[in-house]
């Protein structure tokens, strides 16, 4: 069931590019991440209450609070330099090159998380990384 879920992160990903590009025409790009995340806030508290896990905030240790605010952090500058590079670039373009964030986590899994390195992840952020150039030069 989780590849379901990631294939439908990708394609809601691949609308979130489209989407953002044509509505910041216009708009500067802190703003309307600002706005893209107050819509995802709600959205996300909606479903914690829709579930009714809202109850499991309590049991949550320090250890996930601090890596959940770091995450959150991380994604907040993620999404502050997207809409940037959007405003300023093309969407054809952006997107590929914000993609490479799987050739990082592979290698920040592999430091960090020591999770095993494999032949075919190797070959895959080669091909992903050169893919990604092939696509923007």
């Amino acid at each position: 069931m989780w590849a379901v879920y990631a294939l439908l992160s990708a394609v809601f990903a691949a609308l979130t590019s489209i989407l953002a590009k044509i509505g910041i025409t216009g708009v500067n790009s802190t703003l309307a991440t600002a706005i893209r995340t107050a819509v995802v806030l709600i959205m996300a508290w909606g479903m914690v209450f829709i579930t009714g896990t809202q109850n499991g905030i309590k049991d949550i240790g320090q250890k996930s609070w601090l890596f959940l605010v770091l995450s959150g952090l991380a994604t907040g500058a993620s999404w502050l330099c997207y809409y940037k590079a959007l405003e300023m670039g093309e969407v054809s373009k952006v997107a590929p090159i914000d993609k490479l964030s799987i050739v990082f986590t592979l290698i920040l899994a592999f430091v960090f998380l020591h999770e095993t390195v494999s032949v075919k992840s190797i070959i895959g952020g080669i091909l992903i990384a050169a893919g990604t150039l092939f696509m923007v030069l």
